[in-house]
């Protein structure tokens, strides 16, 4: 699986509260077998269950609290 990592500083906060990241389509492929990872202290990947959301071009996670991770995603 190809993957793209992003910063917790990429996170922005939404009305609701929730920060979320953005990743355009084209990035990250449209595919349904997408998974999040969060970066642990030990430096190790943990799958969250982080609700992920799609608007036109886009793809939004969105989280608690910004983190640093990964997106999983088929080619």
């Amino acid at each position: 699986m190809a993957h793209r990592l992003f910063r917790k500083t990429e996170f922005v906060q939404d009305s609701s509260g929730q920060y979320q990241v953005e990743f355009k389509k084209g990035n990250v492929g449209e595919g349904s077998d997408m998974v999040v990872e969060r970066l642990t202290e030990n430096g190790e990947y943990e799958v969250i269950l982080a609700q992920i959301k799609r608007h036109e071009d886009s793809i939004f996670v969105s989280w608690s609290e910004p983190f640093d991770g990964r997106i999983l995603f088929d080619q």
